[in-house]
This record gives structure tokens, sequence and C-alpha cells, in this order.
């Protein structure tokens, strides 16, 4: 069954650019996976610190092992230190 992704990164004042750099450098990669369907990042029109991603996966498995991959894992490492909390993620499955 088809897996989405909603991920919310609240970037610390003064890092907007940091966070968006990573999500941007990101999407290509994560875009060109197998079991990606669709990927596309957000960025708040309300609160210029607040981003997200949305993801959709094959299944739970092919987000598992894409949550594994090289550069989800270099992304993780390099935008954390950059956010007011640790990533957000919403596991989702389409309703409608």
């Amino acid at each position: 069954m088809e897996l989405c992704i909603i991920g919310q990164f609240h970037a610390q004042p003064g890092h907007e650019r940091a966070v968006e750099a990573a999500i941007c450098k990101v999407i290509p990669r994560s875009r060109s996976e197998a079991t990606c369907l669709a990927i596309n990042a957000y960025r708040s029109n309300r609160d210029p610190s607040l981003f997200f991603i949305y993801s959709r996966w094959r299944d739970a498995a092919a987000f598992e092992v894409h949550a594994t991959l090289p550069h989800t894992v270099e992304f993780i490492a390099t935008v954390e230190p950059h956010l007011t909390h640790r990533v957000e993620v919403a596991r989702t499955t389409p309703i409608a």
C-alpha cells in the first residue's frame, strides 16, 4: 500500500537558508529513487522558518530503505542542528 510522508522542519532564527539548502540538496537525490513516486518541498507563506517535505513511496518498506540511504542520513545529520526540534514526520495513507 502506498505510503505518504509529510515532514515538518522548523528552522532556528537565522538558520532558514541552511535548512532550505539542505532540503534542496536532498530532494533530487530522493526523487531519483525507483520507489519514490513523488517528492516536493514547501516553505510556509506565513512563517518563513517553517518547511515541509511531502513524499509518496511505493510502500512502507520502500520508505524504510530510503531512510537508510546515505543521502537521507546525510540530510538528517545536516539539517537537525538548524532546527528548533527533531525532525517531525507523519506517515499517512491516501483515503480519497
